[in-house]
This record gives C-alpha cells, sequence and structure tokens, in this order.
C-alpha cells in the first residue's frame, strides 16, 4: 500500500470512529418539547438574571438585570438599557449620563434574533440537536441540550440549554458564536406571573420628555 492509501485509510478510520452529531436527537427533543409545554403553561414569568460574555481571550463582561416574558411579549431591563416588546413593536430604550435616546423597530426587522419569548421553540427549526450528560447546575439537576445551528446566516454557531429535570423550567443558556465569544445567561428567582398587562411590554416616550426618538420602521 503506498503511503497516500495508507493516510487515506487512516483518516477514514478515524472520521469512522469520532462521535457525529445528531441530527434530531429523540431524547433531547423530549426535554425539549417539555421545557416548551412548561413555557406555555405559565403564560407569563419574570425572574431576575445574569448576563455573562466572555471573548476569545479570557476577558468576560458581566451584567445583572430582571425580564419579564408572556408570550411573545418581553421586557428586559439592563443597568443602562431596556427592551420592550409587545409583539409587534421593539423599542430599545437608553439611558445613561443624562443622555435618553429610544430606536423603535417592527418586529419583523429583529427576525431571526435570539429573544426571551423565542428561545423556547427555536430549536423547532434551523437547529440541530443532541442531549448531553446531566449536571448540577444553581443547586438543581438539569438536562444539558446543546443545539447546533444547521445554517451559516445565523448569528450563534450552538447554544446549550440547562433545563431542570424535575419543573422542566429552562433554568440558562449558553451560546458561542463560532468565533471564542460566548455569551451566557442564568435566571434567578423565577415566577410566574400572568397578571402582566400589554401596557407593560411597551414603551411610551411621553414619559420622557426631550428624549431623542429613532424610528426605523
Amino acid at each position: 500500500m503506498n503511503k497516500l492509501a495508507l493516510v487515506l485509510t487512516l483518516v477514514l478510520s478515524l472520521a469512522l470512529e469520532l462521535p457525529t452529531f445528531a441530527q434530531k436527537d429523540p431524547k433531547a427533543k423530549t426535554v425539549l418539547d417539555a421545557m416548551s409545554q412548561k413555557f406555555k403553561s405559565m403564560n407569563g414569568f419574570t425572574a431576575q438574571f445574569d448576563f455573562t460574555y466572555q471573548d476569545n481571550t479570557g476577558s468576560s463582561d458581566r451584567q445583572s438585570g430582571e425580564v419579564a416574558v408572556k408570550g411573545e411579549q418581553y421586557r428586559l431591563k439592563l443597568p443602562e438599557q431596556e427592551i420592550y416588546n409587545d409583539g409587534k413593536t421593539v423599542w430599545t430604550f437608553i439611558q445613561a449620563d443624562g443622555y435618553r435616546e429610544v430606536t423603535i423597530n417592527d418586529v419583523s426587522q429583529t427576525e431571526g434574533e435570539l429573544t426571551p419569548s423565542n428561545i423556547y421553540r427555536m430549536y423547532q427549526s434551523g437547529f440541530d440537536y443532541k442531549l448531553l450528560a446531566d449536571k448540577q447546575y444553581q443547586g438543581k439537576t438539569v438536562s444539558v441540550v446543546e443545539l447546533k445551528a444547521t445554517t451559516n446566516n445565523t448569528p450563534f454557531e450552538r447554544v446549550k440549554l440547562m433545563i431542570d429535570k424535575n419543573t422542566k423550567d429552562l433554568l440558562g443558556w449558553e451560546m458561542f458564536d463560532g468565533q471564542g465569544g460566548m455569551f451566557s445567561y442564568t435566571f434567578k428567582n423565577l415566577k410566574q406571573n400572568t397578571n402582566l398587562p400589554s401596557s407593560y411590554f411597551a414603551f411610551d416616550p411621553k414619559k420622557y420628555p426631550g428624549i431623542e426618538i429613532i424610528d426605523l420602521r
């Protein structure tokens, strides 16, 4: 056997021995469906969360915030920024050092983005998934499901979801951009709240006289 043929044989052997990413792992789908159904049954919740970004050099930045979700509506609070989504319009409100600005978009302009409301069903399109080993997370045993994008035009290459084995609550997730960056969200004090009015998810610029409005609709 010549050297080239030997190398090709070795490469083929290694490829056959390496584990492949399951396209649609049935066990993972069972866990994901249970999580999605739990979200629908809650019909609204509030939570605090920690957000961490780590780049490919190991540098990281951490922030804490609050989130409220009801169906397709959500409101996300960070130290200097709030995002309102009433299901039709998205307002990004920035308030820092006395400066106030709000950018307005149609929901359709943000399609494809990962949001607090669509993460519960994102696995249903554009991703393969598999079930990883259970682990301890926030003092609880969680099922870990890894999603892998099936196209190249998604902002995240992989997503890992941490799902409470007992309650089926989504406790946190990690997103990998394929360039060494990782975004991590961890929910705390998750509480069902079905009494959130639609007005809670809509931004009212009249409450902020002099605010700069950037309407991109």
